[in-house]
């Protein structure tokens, strides 16, 4: 079945370089020839995806372009920065093509689409639309669509699109409130967003060292504008394969539990099992949860003892020690 790119680019790839802006791992790109494809993506599952499919991909692009086809993300302000990023690489009379589903918003980007300039093509297909623009000459975006760091509490920004990116998360919030004042001194904070996690760790006692590790690279450059700390050092990875040379002895985190909209478990449990491997058997864990999500059952599979520090209907603290001597383990040892 032809997908909505398919019968937008009915002819195949348009004459010269086509500039991609937000394609996900499930969009199909068939249409276009990686040759002459550069994909721009700042999510490092979908980065790696992509790369291994023989495209050019990188979380920033530079360069003009003859065309550009941007996808639609939830967040509206990220929306409006794809769709003017894309717009400044464009010369006059050249085509931009908008796609999104409508649980995204779609309708509403074609509706302030349709007040700025004229839209052609419209193809609705799958709970979703593409439509066409062609570029004209001068500035017809509002400039306040272009994407720039946002001050969400004193001292940390955030970009358009980022976790909680209108301020602090409440999880978080209630994991730091409940980490002791002293911490190990090597710490890795797993999904570390834009840093405000970290930043608290680093005011207790004993910390020499911490890893941010985010999959966001709009939240990790903001995560560097927010923690400026020398002991800081960033990595741009999924969490859930993240590794480094050496143990550590400390794991903080907040793990997502949705892809999308879509909510999944699994990507919490993954994060746990990444968590056992990167501490020390001595090394411990602390992590912020819903309270409905069944952690507890991953998470004596991966550690000795695991208990609950506090929380309330919304979330629960969770303190884990012994990794590598969870339930599994131990059976596996019989």
């Amino acid at each position: 079945m032809a997908s909505r790119i398919s019968l937008a680019l009915p002819d195949g790839h348009p004459e010269g370089e086509f500039l991609v802006i937000g394609a996900r791992a499930g969009d199909d790109l068939s249409a276009l020839d990686p040759a002459r494809t550069r994909i721009q993506q700042g999510y490092f599952p979908d980065h790696q995806h992509f790369k291994a499919r023989g495209f050019e991909v990188a979380p920033k692009i530079d360069g003009d372009f003859t065309a550009a086809l941007v996808f639609l993300p939830r967040a509206k302000a990220q929306a409006r920065a794809r769709i003017f990023d894309a717009a400044r690489r464009l010369q006059p009379g050249a085509s931009l093509w908008i796609d999104g589903q409508k649980s995204d918003g779609v309708d509403a980007i074609l509706k302030e689409m349709r007040g700025l300039i004229t839209v052609d093509e419209v193809i609705s297909k799958a709970h979703g639309k593409i439509f066409r623009v062609v570029i004209p000459d001068g500035d017809w975006l509002p400039a306040d669509w272009a994407a720039a760091p946002k001050e969400v509490a004193p001292g940390f920004v955030t970009r358009p699109g980022v976790f909680s990116a209108d301020g602090v998360d409440p999880a978080s919030a209630m994991l730091a409130q409940h980490l002791p004042e002293k911490l190990p001194t090597r710490l890795v904070d797993l999904g570390a967003g834009w840093g405000w996690l970290s930043a608290q760790a680093l005011t207790r006692a004993g910390v020499t060292q911490i890893h941010l590790v985010e999959a966001d690279h709009d939240a990790l450059a903001s995560a560097r504008d927010n923690v400026t700390d020398a002991r800081a050092q960033f990595h741009w990875a999924d969490a859930r394969s993240f590794t480094l040379p050496e143990p550590v002895n400390g794991v903080i985190m907040n793990p997502p539990f949705h892809e999308g909209r879509t909510a999944d478990p699994r990507i919490g449990a993954d994060f746990i099992a990444a968590a056992a491997r990167l501490l020390t058997g001595a090394g411990r864990l602390w992590m912020v949860a819903n309270r409905h999500l069944p952690y507890e059952t991953v998470l004596r599979q991966h550690f000795a003892q695991v208990s609950e520090l506090g929380g309330d209907n919304r979330f629960k603290v969770i303190e884990a020690t012994g990794a590598g001597r969870g339930s599994d383990m131990r059976k596996g040892r019989k």
